[in-house]
């Protein structure tokens, strides 16, 4: 991964968990890792780590995705970008009759719009330079929604439509377009998703490790690949899902349930 040395690297939602990861591998290697998030404090404790434990180059940029007006501004404060990941996102696993219409709003304003401001905030100077990478972390839940997480499905459907369109737009310029769509992560992202515990209780044994999904993710960066679906079995069950929709439903009924 040498041939991400030197390179920008701007990841959102850097304050914990997949974020997290991706910045210190990305450190490692000798990138110059800019990291956005709400928690100011976290970003302080990962730079401090980044720039000690292995001498890196690490710039904060503290900010609320969910905050479209402040995107440019955080944009211009960092400057240029050769690769930009964008990471934050949040979710809630409720019914359609539970979920509120402003968990809806916070939900796409983050996940989606949010994702889509920052994108479109660093391609002009991808474009003049002719180069750049988009990483879009999406979710196994755009391809196969599930009960209890309408929401967080639609916005991840939203997040592979753009990415599909950006990346046959973006076709020939230099500017690569990968989705990474994993399954469950072993991070807090369910602290929020998952109030009572229930879904990790029920799917824990099959949760991802959130460094495996970090190093393949930092792998492909500057690579002209597609997407990174995680993990293979379930990535599969998704494939047969789009071909035979109504069986998958009927067959797998419980297993969908599972929140």
């Amino acid at each position: 991964m040498k041939h991400i040395a030197g390179k920008r690297i701007w990841i959102t939602g850097a304050s914990g968990g997949l974020g997290e990861r991706i910045a210190y591998l990305c450190a490692a290697e000798g990138a110059h890792v800019l990291l956005s998030a709400r928690r100011e404090d976290r970003l302080i404790e990962i730079k401090r780590k980044i720039t000690e434990e292995w001498s890196g180059q690490c710039e904060i940029f503290p900010l609320d995705v969910g905050r479209l007006e402040d995107i440019d501004r955080v944009r211009n404060q960092i400057g240029s970008v050769d690769v930009l990941i964008n990471n934050a996102g949040f979710g809630i696993f409720e019914t359609v009759l539970d979920s509120t219409l402003d968990d809806m709003k916070a939900m796409f304003d983050v996940n989606v719009f949010g994702l889509i401001a920052c994108t479109k905030a660093v391609l002009p100077h991808m474009l003049e330079q002719k180069k750049g990478h988009i990483i879009n972390i999406a979710s196994q839940a755009g391809k196969i929604a599930t009960p209890k997480s309408s929401l967080y499905s639609a916005t991840k459907h939203a997040v592979l439509g753009y990415s599909n369109a950006l990346r046959m737009e973006l076709s020939g310029t230099g500017i690569y377009v990968t989705t990474v769509n994993p399954g469950p992560i072993q991070t807090d992202f369910f602290s929020i998703a998952d109030k009572d515990g229930d879904y990790v209780k029920n799917v824990g044994r099959w949760m991802l490790d959130p460094d495996d999904v970090a190093a393949q993710i930092t792998a492909a960066i500057l690579t002209n690949k597609r997407e990174i679906n995680l993990p293979r079995l379930m990535n599969a069950g998704t494939k047969l899902y789009q071909l035979f929709p109504a069986l998958v439903e009927k067959l797998a009924g419980r297993v969908l349930m599972k929140k």
